[in-house]
């Protein structure tokens, strides 16, 4: 991710809840097994927001939780562990955590430890004198020193050599460390995130890294979903990324064919939002007319369907069943969180139409197929009902 979620603190006032408008109009025009194949979506004007950040892409419960674990930490100035597969967008993870701390004002210094030979790690790390080794015809000032009153963000972390792991260990419990080539101790205040997409635990049985260093690290561990482990999220990233691409490219790309939407909703994207947003890119590029059709020929099969001796044509094909439960809990869920802030009301300014900002017949629709009932007296019963 540049994954489409650039996460900065928000000014929208905090009564106003985010409603995930795009994939209600979404799920509404279709269930996925039986959406007519000669139909498209318009793309919405607006993305829904997330509360206390700006233009973050998501309303699922496992990215919420991701956030509330963010606004959680970031003022506590501990060590924070990203871990998660790869292009899930753990940088932007790290980055909002700086931006919602007291350090948001001082540097955020980054640093791939997968990028830089293991002979230099320890020099972009920590810096070093003049002369301090063959090609060192200047003083360098390291990544911490640099980050001194800021944040430090250690990307694969994992890929630290165990030689150096000691010195990584020593800044985070004294403060202190030593230029290369320099005896004099130096010391900084800078706060590290550190990210991985691999299993340090192993690594840390296998004796491939240090257990001192992992339970150091591991202060407070935020794990990033899997794109596959939100789908209702897709339609609302692929709506961020035409817009964001069709800008860049001269497009007037402004729906998608039904057939595009349904393959990037079941598909299982292995490369994570990475790999979505690479797929919109190539789409948009691609697209010549106004709706966005998406070449979904090379996306690798469903295959955890249990195989049959006598399967009929129809066993091959994904199952929407499971995507379509998901849809209508996020419905049901902002629905009744509506309802409960607004106390009831559907209509009105205040009502819970206009929180989620759709019209009051849309709303009752919906309540009606959900069956989310209403009666007299407005209170909310765990069925679904609503009654006083």
């Amino acid at each position: 991710m540049t994954n489409g979620t650039s996460l900065q603190p928000s000014n929208a006032p905090q009564e106003q809840m985010p409603f995930v408008q795009d994939v209600l109009a979404y799920a509404d025009s279709c269930h996925l097994a039986d959406w007519p194949a000669g139909e498209h979506t318009p793309f919405e004007s607006e993305i829904p927001s997330t509360p206390h950040f700006r233009d973050i892409v998501g309303q699922s419960a496992a990215l919420r939780t991701v956030l509330d674990e963010i606004e959680t930490v970031a003022p506590a100035g501990s060590t924070v562990l990203i871990y998660g597969e790869t292009g899930t967008g753990k940088e932007l993870i790290a980055h909002a955590v700086h931006n919602l701390s007291a350090r948001k004002s001082n540097a955020f210094v980054k640093l791939n430890c997968a990028a830089i030979p293991a002979g230099l790690l320890e020099s972009e790390l920590f810096g070093h004198e003049k002369g301090a080794f063959t090609g060192a015809v200047t003083q360098r000032v390291g990544r911490f020193e640099l980050a001194d009153r800021g944040t430090i963000f250690l990307d694969e972390i994992g890929e630290i050599p165990l030689e150096l792991q000691p010195k990584l260990l020593r800044v985070l419990q004294e403060r202190e460390f030593e230029r290369l080539g320099s005896t004099r101790t130096l010391h900084t205040n800078a706060r590290l995130i550190a990210a991985t997409n691999r299993d340090l635990k192993s690594m840390v049985r296998e004796n491939k890294f240090r257990s001192d260093l992992y339970y150091r690290l591991n202060v407070f561990p935020i794990r990033v979903p899997a794109l596959r482990e939100r789908p209702e999220d897709i339609p609302l990233l692929v709506w961020h990324f035409v817009r964001e691409f069709r800008t860049r490219y001269g497009r007037a790309t402004d729906s998608i064919s039904s057939q595009s939407m349904q393959a990037l909703v079941r598909h299982q994207w292995p490369g994570n939002v990475r790999e979505l947003q690479n797929v919109i890119e190539r789409a948009v590029i691609r697209s010549k007319g106004p709706v966005l059709t998406v070449a979904v020929d090379h996306f690798e099969p469903h295959t955890e369907q249990p195989t049959e001796m006598h399967s009929d044509t129809k066993s091959s094909q994904p199952d929407p069943a499971s995507l379509d439960d998901r849809l209508h809990q996020v419905q049901r869920s902002q629905i009744m969180r509506a309802l409960e802030q607004a106390n009831w009301v559907i209509a009105g300014p205040n009502g819970a139409a206009a929180r989620l900002r759709i019209k009051r017949s849309t709303l009752l629709s919906r309540m009606q197929r959900l069956g989310i009932r209403i009666s007299r007296n407005y209170t909310a019963c765990s069925h679904g009902e609503v009654r006083r």
